[in-house]
């Protein structure tokens, strides 16, 4: 798990860092092309049959569609905003994930949980309301963007768990959401006048097949078995730190400033992930299990 939350971490330094010869979209799109046949590799290698009928097509379809837009939102937002302040807002999707099972589900929240969904949103309103020297509209909107790409991540979640999707195999899953942002990413990079100027150098390729190949197509395979052999209560209590890790990262790799007010922001929300990921230390209903 803490393999995991480093990578996730690092993943949106790995965009930044690409950035220079491959734009975002481009990215986003040739990540999703690259997993792909991760994810038929494993399933040809399990024996998973893709293609039974086991009534997933529909939330599959839509599960690929919150997937690519998803995307779209979170690397276009990181041409706006810091890798920094981009982590810190996309793993605010634990969030939305417990209101969502709150609401949706009918999962029941202890009052630590509410007390971290509270502390979280103080949190965001606190990074992105207090005017900072360094932020500006752009970077606002570019924070805005990737909280949305959070929100549509904890759909996604939420759609799978309330749907057949819970019951298929994770490559199929996953390949289902890979599959059909593939189209997506590749329109909203042709809309957005993105090409390749030039052939990408080593760097840029490495961290293009890190995000690929490690990322989408095992990573989340990873989190997927680690789920269904370990408790998902305590196994997502780990993900808070994965904001954590990524803060430290672009401050040190990136040399992202991090102001004092975005620092106590980013410690709020990290505790408030924190408490709502924290498992049932004593008898009575487990925790929500939510996870970034």
């Amino acid at each position: 798990m803490l393999l995991l939350c480093v990578s996730w971490g690092f993943n949106q330094i790995a965009v930044k860092l690409a950035l220079g010869d491959v734009p975002p979209l481009l990215q986003a799109t040739i990540r999703s092309a690259g997993a792909l046949p991760v994810l038929l590799s494993i399933a040809w290698l399990r024996g998973i049959r893709l293609f039974e009928r086991d009534h997933t097509l529909i939330p599959g379809l839509f599960a690929g569609l919150l997937f690519g837009v998803e995307f779209v939102l979170i690397y276009r937002g990181l041409l706006l905003t810091s890798a920094l302040r981009a982590v810190v807002f996309l793993y605010t999707a634990p969030f939305f994930v417990a209101l969502g099972s709150y609401r949706f589900l009918g999962e029941r929240l202890r009052v630590s949980q509410w007390g971290g969904l509270a502390l979280s949103f103080a949190g965001v309103a606190l990074a992105i309301g207090v005017p900072q020297a360094d932020v500006d509209a752009k970077v606002l909107l570019g924070d805005l963007m990737v909280v949305g790409g959070g929100a549509l991540w904890a759909a996604t979640t939420l759609l799978v768990k309330a749907t057949s999707l819970s019951k298929a195999a994770p490559e199929k899953a996953l390949a289902y959401q890979v599959a059909i942002s593939i189209p997506i990413l590749a329109f909203a990079a042709w809309t957005s006048g993105e090409t390749l100027t030039h052939f990408p150098g080593p760097l840029a390729l490495s961290l293009l097949a890190y995000q690929a190949i490690w990322v989408v197509g095992l990573t989340f395979l990873f989190w997927f078995v680690l789920v269904k052999t370990y408790s998902a209560s305590k196994l997502s209590a780990f993900t808070f730190i994965t904001p954590l890790f990524g803060v430290v990262a672009s401050y040190f790799i990136m040399h992202d400033r991090l102001s004092p007010v975005f620092g106590a922001a980013a410690l709020l929300v990290i505790a408030g992930l924190y408490l709502v990921n924290r498992p049932e230390t004593r008898g009575g209903v487990p925790g929500s299990g939510v996870s970034a």
